[in-house]
């Protein structure tokens, strides 16, 4: 898609500097009237007579139609990097949401099974310093409990 966007406007300048060549070969303009009534311009008259037109043409600058043919290229190429900067920054964006996604679903995970232990588990315990056991009170059940399901509820929303 991007090889027709561009090659398009080159297109139209070329046919544009093909007209100016020709145009500035230096032909004779007529003006006449047909016989409908209509006025008629052309290089070469039907009828006689016809009025020969005093136009004034300039040779074209090839020089400056390159240097404005390079400027519209460089041009369109600035846009087409600004294109895909800006597509490589949604793409990137959405690569971003969707490991977030995933990393919300992850913790949603450890905290629904954190809250199937804690609910599941007839006792419940903290590791001490030395590797040994303290197991919590009835209090601290309900509590460790009471924590687990409200991290369940904010993680999994």
């Amino acid at each position: 898609m991007l090889r027709y966007s561009i090659t398009l406007p080159f297109t139209a300048l070329a046919v544009v500097f093909t007209l100016l060549l020709t145009a500035t070969a230096g032909a004779d303009v007529y003006r006449y009237v047909d016989p409908k009534g209509n006025v008629q311009y052309t290089d070469k008259p039907a009828t006689l007579p016809a009025e020969r037109l005093n136009v004034q043409s300039q040779k074209t600058d090839v020089v400056a139609a390159q240097q404005r043919q390079a400027a519209d290229l460089k041009r369109m190429q600035d846009i087409n990097q600004a294109q895909q900067k800006a597509s490589g920054r949604q793409a990137g964006q959405t690569e971003a949401n969707e490991q977030s996604a995933k990393q919300k679903a992850e913790m949603c995970m450890k905290a629904r099974e954190r809250y199937d232990t804690t609910m599941n588990s007839r006792r419940l315990y903290q590791p001490g310093e030395n590797g040994e056991r303290r197991y919590l009170s009835d209090a601290e059940i309900t509590a460790a409990r009471d924590s687990a399901k409200t991290s369940m509820d904010e993680l999994c929303k």
